[in-house]
């Protein structure tokens, strides 16, 4: 069972709160961002390995790959890790999971770049799919850049 409480309130949806991350995580990733351009990548790939589930290493790896397909696949897997997390904090598959919580970014970021990736490739159905449970997630919107 989660230990992760979720939030109610008389009339309105639930809202799920991920679990921050591991501090040596966080870390880890704000040292591979600084490193060279030339070595950037592969030090995320190597934070978002021994780190898997820390969803802002595959919303780093999605911002830094050049080839849509390759974007696409990191912020898909993103997204996938991050309903298993979600799950994991309690969410039953509907309620807010709002930007307001810091911990939610990485989740929300990587939805968001699968649906501008999917629009990207031309899967505009997935696209729309993404965009609507964004606002459904978080109808107060998320900052198109923080």
């Amino acid at each position: 069972m989660s230990e992760q409480p979720i939030q109610l309130s008389a009339g309105r949806l639930p809202e799920t709160v991920i679990a921050t991350y591991d501090e040596e995580a966080v870390t880890a990733l704000s040292q591979a961002l600084a490193a060279s351009e030339n070595e950037k990548k592969q030090r995320v790939a190597g934070v978002a390995a021994t780190w898997p589930r820390y969803l802002d290493a595959w919303v780093a790896l999605g911002q830094l790959s050049t080839e849509p397909i390759e974007r696409y696949a990191y912020f898909r897997v993103g997204y996938h890790r991050g309903l298993d997390t979600l799950r994991a904090s309690g969410w039953k598959g509907s309620g807010y999971v709002r930007w307001v919580h810091e911990s939610n970014r990485g989740f929300l970021r990587a939805l968001r770049g699968l649906a501008l990736s999917a629009q990207a490739i031309g899967e505009t159905d997935e696209a729309d799919r993404c965009a609507q449970f964004l606002g459904q997630l978080d109808p107060s919107g998320v900052p198109e850049t923080e």
